[in-house]
C-alpha cells in the first residue's frame, strides 16, 4: 500500500517514506537548501505517481508548480552534484581477448609406387579403368581427412610420356601412372613435396612433365606442390596455404639426385641440402610472410633407423632460421623424433623420417611407417606460434602373400596379431635381409622408433 497527500498545496510524503522504506531505491547522493528538497519532492512524486494512488485534499491547480519544480531539480542535479558517479559508470571495461586459432596438421612419409603397388591397382580396377589405387589407402582416409592441412612426400614422378616403372626390371627408376594422384588427393592430402632422389629417373623433360602435371592438379584441387620448380623465380616464390586464418609456409629440399644432374641449360630448380645459404634465406622470408614455416628435408641413409650427427646439425639450424616443424624422408625407414630448442625459449620439432606411407618393399622396417600430427596454435593474445598435440602413430603396409596380393595400409589401430602373422613378406620375392614378420616384431621398431611421449597407438 502506498499514497500521497497533499495539504493546501504543500506535499506530505512522510507517508510515502514510512510505507515504502524498504523498497525505495536511492536516487540522490548530495543537494543544499531548497533546490534540493524540490529536487528530493519531483523524483519522488514522478516515481510514485505510476504505481501509487494519490489522494488529494486542497486545490487542484497546484500540479503545474510540481512540474516546474521537477524541471529544476533535473537541472540542479547535474549542476549541483558533488562529482561522484553511479556504479555503471565506475564498472571496468575490458575487451574481449581473441581466441586462438588452430590448425591440425597430419603427414605421411613416402608414396613409394613400386611395380607391385601398381600391379595391386590394376587388379582393384573395374568397369574399364587402368588402375585404382583408392583401396589401398582406404583404411588411412579417417586420419587424412580429419586434418586441416595434410602432407604427403610423393617420392615419384608422374610423366604420361613415359612408361610406368616401378623399380622392375633390376633398375631404381620409378614413374607412377596419373591415377596415384587422382587418389591420395581424394583421400584428403592437399600439400605434396617433390623434392627427392628419383626426380631425373627419367630425365629433365620428363621431370618438368611432372611438374607441370602437378601444377594443374593444384590448380583444379586447391592442392600446395613444392619441391622441383620449373625456374628459379619459381623457386624462391614460397608456397604459403592459409587455413582457419593461420598462414603456414611449405618448403623442401633434397639430399641428392642419385648422382644425376638437371643439364646445365635448363631453367629446372631443386634446391639442395648442402645449398645452406639457400635454405636460411628462404626459411626467414617464409618466417616473415607467414605465422609458422614446415620444412620436408629429404635426407639421411636408407634402410636404417640411425640418425647421423650432420642431420641433427642441419634439423637445429633450420629450426634456428624459423622451421618450426621438419618432415624427414628418404630413409624408408620410421626414425626417432624430438624437440628441438631455440636460444629465446621457444623451439621447433622434427621428425627425422616417417618412413614409407605405402611400397612393395621386403624388409620389416621398411613396412613401419609413421603418421605425424600436431596443432599449429596461434596464440590470440600475443600473436604467437607454438605447436600444440604432437604426437605420432604407426602405419603398416600388409600384403597377402608371396605376389603382394590384395596390399593396403593399416593404421596401428586397427591392424591384428592375427594379420601380422598372415602377412606375406616371408614369401615375397626377392627375399628380404630381414623378412621375418610378427606382432612383436613391430612393436619392437614402435619402441626404438617412436618415443613414448609422442607414441600415439590409439589413433
Amino acid at each position: 500500500m502506498c499514497g500521497i497527500i497533499r495539504f493546501n498545496g504543500e506535499w506530505d510524503f512522510s507517508y510515502i517514506i514510512n510505507e515504502s522504506h524498504t523498497n525505495r531505491r536511492k536516487i540522490m547522493r548530495t543537494g543544499k537548501g531548497k533546490t534540493f528538497a524540490a529536487l528530493t519532492a519531483a523524483l519522488l512524486l514522478t516515481s510514485f505517481l505510476t504505481g501509487c494512488s494519490m489522494d488529494t485534499v486542497g486545490t487542484a491547480d497546484d500540479s503545474d508548480t510540481a512540474t516546474a519544480a521537477a524541471a529544476d531539480g533535473g537541472q540542479a542535479d547535474s549542476q549541483g552534484d558533488s562529482g561522484e558517479t553511479t556504479d555503471a559508470e565506475t564498472e571496468p571495461t575490458t575487451e574481449a581477448v581473441p581466441e586462438d586459432k588452430v590448425v591440425h596438421v597430419a603427414a605421411a612419409g613416402d608414396n613409394l609406387i613400386h611395380y607391385s603397388v601398381y600391379k595391386n591397382a590394376e587388379a582393384y580396377a573395374q568397369n574399364g579403368e587402368r588402375y585404382n589405387f583408392a583401396p589401398i589407402y582406404e583404411n588411412m582416409r579417417y586420419i587424412i581427412e580429419d586434418a586441416d592441412i595434410a602432407v604427403l612426400n610423393q617420392e615419384t614422378i608422374i610423366s604420361e610420356s613415359n612408361e610406368v616403372r616401378g623399380a622392375n626390371g633390376g633398375a631404381l627408376l620409378f614413374n607412377s601412372p596419373p591415377e596415384v594422384a587422382d587418389a591420395v588427393i581424394d583421400l584428403g592430402f592437399d600439400v605434396f613435396t617433390m623434392a627427392n632422389n628419383h626426380l631425373l629417373d627419367f630425365g629433365a623433360d620428363a621431370l618438368e612433365e611432372s611438374i607441370r602435371f602437378w601444377n594443374k592438379k593444384a590448380e583444379e584441387n586447391d592442392l600446395t606442390v613444392l619441391g622441383a620448380y620449373l625456374n628459379e623465380e619459381d623457386a624462391n616464390d614460397i608456397r604459403i596455404r592459409e587455413v582457419n586464418g593461420v598462414k603456414v609456409a611449405f618448403l623442401a629440399y633434397a639430399e641428392h639426385l642419385n648422382g644425376f644432374a638437371i643439364p646445365e641449360d635448363s631453367p629446372l630448380r631443386v634446391v639442395m641440402n648442402s645449398e645452406e645459404d639457400v635454405i636460411e634465406r628462404q626459411i626467414k622470408e617464409a618466417k616473415e610472410e607467414a605465422d609458422a614455416v614446415i620444412v620436408s628435408a629429404h635426407w639421411g641413409q636408407e634402410d636404417t633407423d640411425y640418425v647421423s650427427d650432420d642431420r641433427k646439425e642441419l634439423a637445429k639450424k633450420m629450426v634456428d632460421w624459423g622451421a618450426d616443424v621438419i618432415l624427414g624422408c628418404h630413409t624408408h625407414t620410421a626414425q626417432t623424433m624430438e624437440w628441438i630448442p631455440r636460444d629465446d625459449g621457444s623451439r621447433g620439432f622434427v621428425y627425422y623420417s616417417m618412413g614409407n606411407f605405402v611400397c612393395a618393399q621386403t624388409d620389416n622396417f621398411n613396412l613401419i611407417g609413421e603418421i605425424p600430427e600436431f596443432d599449429i596454435v596461434l596464440d590470440g593474445a600475443t600473436g604467437e606460434v607454438h605447436l600444440d598435440n604432437v604426437s605420432c602413430s604407426p602405419s603398416i603396409v600388409h600384403y597377402d602373400d608371396g605376389n603382394f596380393s590384395n596390399m593396403r595400409i593399416y593404421p596401428y589401430s586397427k591392424y591384428t596379431p592375427e594379420l601380422a602373422a598372415s602377412h606375406g613378406i616371408p614369401y615375397a620375392i626377392p627375399r628380404g635381409n630381414y623378412p621375418d614378420f610378427s606382432w612383436d616384431i613391430i612393436n619392437d621398431i614402435i619402441e626404438r622408433n617412436f618415443p613414448e611421449e609422442f607414441r600415439r597407438l590409439d589413433r
